[in-house]
């Protein structure tokens, strides 16, 4: 039985009360521009800013695999950058998704969502171009985040 919620709909639209946190999977080279990110950027502006320049500071910014960046991009809504992928392509090393990382990365924003009381929205991470299987995905949301109390609604784009 999972803790987690899942509805049909955007993810970059959670439709539930108090502070929330909208979630997702970063590549680590610095790439924006294709899959859930573009719901992001046609939203708000300041996640990929933020990424951008995070990226670009990596070595002073700890940019790296498992990192979190948060962005505030309304009074109650902030967006987590979450570096899961390594890369952006499938190749010889496989998939770009790093299961390892998301379950970093998850860990790491679960401390940011208790500190500030906040519900976490999130489509599929690491199941589109990343490429991995929400059966790997789905026990590390549940392990670092429902099993400790935080809300998570998975979104499933009409």
């Amino acid at each position: 039985m999972s803790g987690i919620t899942y509805l049909r709909g955007d993810a970059t639209v959670p439709s539930v009360k108090g502070v929330k946190i909208v979630a997702h999977v970063c590549n680590d080279i610095g790439g924006w521009g294709k899959g859930f990110v573009l719901a992001l950027s046609r939203r708000w502006s300041e996640p990929e800013a933020a990424y951008r320049a995070w990226h670009r500071d990596r070595a002073a910014g700890g940019f790296g695999l498992g990192a979190v960046q948060l962005v505030q991009v309304e009074r109650y809504v902030w967006v987590a950058n979450m570096i899961g992928q390594r890369g952006i392509r499938t190749g010889s090393k496989g998939v770009p998704v790093r299961y390892e990382a998301i379950d970093t990365a998850l860990d790491r924003l679960a401390g940011h969502a208790r500190e500030l009381g906040a519900s976490v929205h999130m489509p599929r991470i690491g199941c589109g171009l990343a490429g991995g299987t929400w059966s790997r995905v789905e026990p590390l949301v549940e392990e670092r985040l429902v099993r400790r109390g935080i809300p998570v609604t998975v979104y499933d784009h009409a």
